[in-house]
């Protein structure tokens, strides 16, 4: 029989979302405002990053997802900074005793190009993470002109979290 007492418990958790790309909203991908002519359409401000990365860090820790924490339907959460939503998730994480472990990020949009955004967006994201830049990764890629994506219709992140646990 093992000794537990002390040893890390490590979970993974895996988000996605997509937005449509629409000419009257901003582009906020990662926290961090992107010059472009189209924007995310959603309730909040539409941050597909931090909402695919919320997803990751609530399904890591066995809860329920963005939508169930977050509803569309209220109306305090419309246009809502992102980046209040995973302040108010980091604290759920932090109160069932997980701490972010490192983070793997893919946007996927056909432009903007992302490459001179990418180190702000790791700054902003690791400081509400409470974790290193060097713990998160971020690889901006295109559709190589296919689908919604493709032709700038849309915007989708995925994001992988590993969380560790430390148990009693």
């Amino acid at each position: 029989m093992f000794d537990t007492i002390g040893q890390i418990e490590g979970n993974i958790g895996f988000g996605y979302d997509i937005h449509q790309l629409v000419p009257t909203r901003k582009l906020i991908i990662g926290g961090v405002e992107i010059d472009y002519h189209l924007g995310a359409l959603a309730h909040s401000d539409g941050d597909v990053l931090i909402h695919a990365l919320i997803d990751a860090i609530l399904t890591g820790i066995g809860s329920l997802d963005i939508g169930s924490h977050f509803p569309d339907t209220d109306k305090k959460y419309a246009g809502i900074d992102s980046t209040i939503l995973l302040s108010e998730v980091m604290t759920i994480c932090n109160d069932k005793g997980y701490k972010i472990n490192n983070v793997s990020i893919t946007v996927i949009l056909e432009e903007p190009k992302l490459q001179d955004y990418i180190p702000v967006m790791k700054v902003k994201l690791a400081n509400l993470l409470k974790i290193k830049t060097s713990d998160i990764g971020i690889a901006a890629k295109t559709n190589e002109k296919l689908g919604l994506v493709g032709n700038s219709k849309a915007i989708i992140a995925f994001v992988a979290v590993s969380l560790n646990k430390t148990t009693d």
